[in-house]
């Protein structure tokens, strides 16, 4: 996700609004139905209480500001325990996350930069899910393994795109460029956990903070990407930044075992990569030197995909209409996806695509509407998760 500000990772959007005014009483969140309300504007960031209990909590989201907005729930150290992006004006989500007893804070963000406005909150209580059910267990080892095995087999692809930059070679370095990230796209609401990793590594050069400098501060792959297609060389700088995504790479390979997963952030993640895929893949946004965006989309597919077929035999028994709607869905958007591949039969991770410059307006819309049609069924699979 490149466009993420420095201060604060993972695709982390709970758009929880907190109070303001909140005085020094604590405030319970306190609905009917046990939701916390949630509502965010230009400039304030409201909650129905500054203290949850623990378990899994339901956050009813509105947008009230006239810019798009995303929300964090954040750990003391800035690690993301939940989010939820790309709120436009005017509209409302909700957001099921589970939390554990503790201190967080709320991060509003309008216009999705900068840090956000924040507020303290406490979490209080035993979590009424530690135990989870066999499925339940099941499905969050699978997911542990698939983003420890992604990370793992990111380094060596990683370090033969890097290898090729440091020789100066540029036309080889083009070629190693895209599968040198799909494993990071496959799982990467786990890889923006981490905080300051995704700014290092996938931040592209219009989400850098407001004061900081291309020439110094702008590192990572979409600053490789630019020297190779848009400036067509590599200098010593290139080469550089080379051994320095290596370096961020090999710091996240070593942090992702410690990754926070539960079922209802894998199911979160999942969405949070469909989103993804309709703000940077689908506009032409995230690769936009390189047009190499289908690769990221299929590869943020592919870890959506990953995450649900973990969490099917849960989703399926508490909602069996849900479940066959997804397997409907991510069916169709999948073979679309297909006709644009120009190595069908090829090993599933040396796939390849058509310039996505090369793809016509309509079909970028036909795209666009197949990525809102999953996305949509794919917002309640955390609830549905819970039941």
């Amino acid at each position: 996700m490149s466009a993420r500000p420095r201060s604060l990772p993972f695709g982390a959007t709970l758009a929880i609004a907190v109070a303001v005014a909140l005085t020094g009483c604590t405030q319970k969140a306190a609905s009917d139905d046990g939701a916390v309300s949630v509502t965010a504007s230009d400039s304030e960031c409201k909650v129905s209480g500054n203290e949850f209990p623990a378990g899994h909590v339901t956050l009813n989201l509105e947008n009230t500001g006239s810019k798009v907005t995303e929300v964090y729930v954040l750990f003391p150290d800035d690690r993301i325990a939940a989010e939820r992006e790309n709120i436009g004006p005017g509209t409302k989500a909700s957001l099921v996350t589970e939390l554990k007893a503790g201190d967080y804070e709320i991060a509003c963000k309008p216009g999705m930069r900068g840090d956000g406005i924040r507020q303290k909150v406490r979490i209080t209580g035993e979590n009424a899910v530690a135990k989870r059910s066999p499925e339940a267990d099941a499905a969050v080892a699978g997911y542990r393994s698939y983003v420890l095995a992604q990370a793992e087999q990111t380094l060596p692809r990683a370090k033969a795109f890097t290898d090729a930059v440091k020789a100066g070679d540029v036309e080889q370095a083009k070629k190693l460029y895209a599968p040198s990230r799909i494993g990071w796209e496959r799982t990467e609401p786990v890889a923006e956990s981490f905080g300051d990793i995704d700014p290092k590594v996938d931040v592209r050069e219009d989400g850098l903070d407001d004061g900081q400098d291309p020439a110094t501060d702008w590192t990572g792959w979409h600053r490789l990407e630019k020297a190779l297609w848009d400036d067509g060389k590599i200098s010593a700088r290139e080469k550089e930044l080379a051994g320095r995504l290596m370096t961020d790479l090999k710091d996240w390979v070593r942090k992702v075992g410690t990754a926070e997963i539960t079922p209802t952030s894998m199911a979160n993640g999942a969405k949070e990569l469909l989103d993804e895929v309709a703000s940077g893949k689908v506009t032409g946004e995230e690769e936009r030197y390189s047009h190499t965006d289908l690769v990221d989309f299929k590869a943020n597919l592919e870890g959506a995909q990953r995450s649900y077929d973990l969490l099917k035999p849960i989703a399926s028994k508490n909602d069996p209409a849900l479940s066959k709607l997804l397997d409907k869905r991510f069916a169709a958007l999948t073979k679309q996806l297909d006709t644009y591949r120009t190595d069908k039969g090829a090993d599933k991770d040396s796939y390849t695509y058509v310039s996505y410059d090369k793809v016509a307006e309509p079909d970028r819309k036909e795209l666009s509407d197949g990525v809102n049609a999953l996305a949509e069924p794919l917002s309640k699979l955390a609830a549905a998760v819970t039941k």
